[in-house]
């Protein structure tokens, strides 16, 4: 029997039909933009600014989805989410202070993917995968390359775990664990739960903003497929994030009964503005998440551009009492490297 290889047609549609068998998070995924040319077209930006977004992409790669990318304004390339995400010159530029682990990640690495920096809790880094690269990412320079990358290599951090009975709270991050699939996370919730001191089950993820059909049947039958309780903390910078999308999303955590928090980074061009942070804060309360953290910048190398004064911060934060409810303004905190908890600085 003669056998015929498969021509380019024949590899271009079964990859057709994976994608299209794909859950619609998974096909925004790999749809993501990852060319600062193909962003600048779609966006009608100044070609002026793609020789700088190409040479900073090449160190740290561009990553966006569409669905993100449909909420900038067009041709305006101060537009606050797309600062967020566009490669620019300034990255290239080295500035004292600002280095590759800011937070000293390192020196809590406990065993494999698993970071310890506070009592009762730590953190599993369980992938370097996100779904958006936030150019002000404090892990932008992790060694991602030796994150465990599935359960029989997470099999040390469990044991960790469990011989520890002081932790009583999981938090796992990344990169973004929800670009995980469903089933590979809801073995890990198990495993987790089985352990007897183990309590909490926290989830940092930037998906439900920017991908909001991440928030699935499946995604929701694993947080409360537990004795654990999930709490999920999510990531908006500012309000323009939250559309009727997003919203629906977030919405549907809350009303599976998960607590949806945000944490927040002050980021210059961005939300350095009262307006801007005080509307962030109103619609995230409409939408039922707690406004929970801003974070004065990590200095990370690359990210210098975006420091915001952390006197000017403190202004802000001392005006947002003045226009919100208590529970709607954010703790305004900073990660000090060895600290035992996020340094409250108003």
């Amino acid at each position: 029997m003669e056998i015929v290889a498969p021509g380019p047609d024949d590899v271009v549609s079964d990859l057709s039909r994976e994608l299209a068998a794909a859950p619609r998070w998974q096909q925004s995924l790999r749809q993501a933009i990852r060319d600062p040319a193909e962003l600048c077209r779609l966006l009608g930006l100044p070609e002026s600014l793609l020789p700088d977004a190409l040479r900073a992409a090449r160190q740290f790669p561009l990553l966006v989805p569409r669905e993100y990318v449909a909420r900038m304004r067009p041709g305006d390339p101060h537009d606050p989410l797309l600062r967020q995400v566009l490669p620019l010159g300034d990255e290239l530029t080295p500035v004292a202070g600002f280095i590759a682990d800011p937070v000293d990640d390192a020196a809590a690495l406990r065993g494999p993917g698993l970071l310890a920096k506070y009592r009762t809790r730590v953190l599993m880094v369980t992938t370097g995968a996100c779904a958006v690269h936030c150019r002000y990412c404090f892990r932008r320079h992790y060694p991602y390359e030796e994150v465990p990358r599935g359960m029989a290599e997470w099999e040390p951090a469990l044991a960790e775990i469990a011989d520890d009975g002081s932790i009583d709270e999981v938090i796992l991050s990344g990169g973004d664990p929800l670009t995980l699939r469903d089933e590979r996370l809801a073995a890990l919730a198990e495993r987790l739960a089985a352990i007897p001191h183990m309590q909490r089950l926290r989830v940092h993820t930037r998906l439900p903003i920017v991908i909001p059909s991440r928030v699935c049947d499946e995604l929701l039958g694993w947080l409360r497929g537990t004795r654990l309780t999930p709490i999920v903390v999510v990531h908006a910078n500012h309000p323009a994030e939250l559309d009727g999308a997003t919203g629906a999303a977030l919405g549907r955590l809350v009303d599976a009964g998960v607590p949806v928090l945000n944490q927040a980074v002050l980021l210059a061009g961005v939300n350095d503005d009262v307006e801007v942070l005080a509307e962030l804060s109103r619609r995230l309360v409409d939408l039922r998440v707690m406004p929970y953290y801003l974070h004065q910048l990590d200095r990370v190398a690359g990210a210098a551009h975006f420091e915001v004064a952390a006197d000017l911060g403190v202004a802000l934060v001392e005006q947002l009492r003045g226009m919100l409810p208590g529970y709607a303004v954010p703790r305004y905190v900073q990660e000090v490297a060895g600290a035992e908890s996020k340094v409250v600085i108003k």
